[in-house]
């Protein structure tokens, strides 16, 4: 459900968090995130904030503002900020390229049955999940859409993703146990959430696609980074372009030769008011108020 107001919690000595709902709801995290953004123009001590599904976490400076401050401050901006389909956010949209059904993610799925516990192959688990036709209906209908990086989290530089085409949402369960390795790289789906793996790490969600492309770099200096060391920021966009195992390869060898260039369409203007008339356009049932 939607809140009526937000719910205001202490979260630590200098953490407060805000919760919008208790669903993963594209509505809720337009509203965290433009809460953030008021709240970086406006809101003094704030060090960070860090918006998810439902709920933005706070991090502030309790030298320079006090808890009930922070409080009052962002249950004024939170007033301000209207219906979220008056929110306006800076939105870039990357294209990645993504090898579907890859080999290195169908041996990390056999490593697991072999080792860990036996489990319909990744892709046509989602296949039976969704009812699709078969493992390319998967990948026509996950290259589909773009998706909007609602969170980052889990591990560093990790995105937490969801379909904006309403038509393009898939549903998975996460493994049982999870997997003790995943490869970098891996694009995955748990429950209704995508993400791509930054790094080889354990990992409990349906793997079918993987990404040359770094995501995460702790060095800081690849220009697309902005000097981050991750790659993306909530709310970015990003398209997977389904590429051959040649097109993959050559831009896995442009990544280890430092001349690997990243797609990018800077700085659009991402408007959900316009985006929700364009849901209702495509007649899908679904607004962004409808549960991901």
């Amino acid at each position: 459900m939607i809140y009526e107001q937000p719910r205001f919690m202490p979260a630590g000595d200098r953490y407060l968090l805000i919760e919008f709902g208790n669903e993963m709801n594209l509505d809720l995290n337009f509203m965290a995130q433009g809460l953030a953004t008021a709240a970086a123009e406006n809101v003094k001590g704030v060090i960070e904030t860090a918006p998810c599904f439902a709920s933005l976490l706070v991090h502030y400076e309790p030298t320079l503002i006090g808890y009930d401050d922070v409080v009052r401050e962002f249950s004024r901006l939170a007033a301000s900020l209207g219906s979220s389909e008056d929110i306006e956010l800076e939105s870039r949209l990357f294209y990645l390229p993504a090898l579907y059904l890859d080999p290195w993610t169908k041996a990390c799925v056999e490593d697991y049955c072999a080792r860990i516990a036996r489990k319909v192959p990744d892709p046509e688990l989602l296949v039976q999940e969704n009812g699709l036709e078969d493992v390319d209906h998967l990948v026509r209908l996950h290259s589909s859409s773009e998706y909007w990086v609602a969170s980052l989290g889990f591990w560093p530089g990790l995105p937490f993703l969801m379909p904006l085409d309403p038509r393009a949402r898939l549903t998975a369960p996460k493994y049982n146990p999870p997997r003790t390795h995943t490869p970098q790289g891996a694009i995955g789906l748990g429950g209704a959430a995508n993400s791509i793996y930054p790094v080889a790490t354990p990992g409990g969600y349906q793997i079918f696609a993987r990404t040359p492309a770094p995501i995460w770099d702790p060095s800081g200096k690849r220009p697309a980074f902005e000097g981050s060391l991750c790659l993306f920021r909530p709310g970015d966009r990003i398209r997977f372009v389904p590429v051959t195992r040649e097109e993959y390869d050559a831009a896995e060898a442009a990544v280890n030769e430092e001349r690997y260039e990243y797609t990018i369409v800077e700085y659009q203007k991402f408007v959900v008011r316009n985006y929700n008339h364009w849901v209702e356009k495509v007649g899908a049932g679904a607004k962004t108020g409808a549960t991901a």
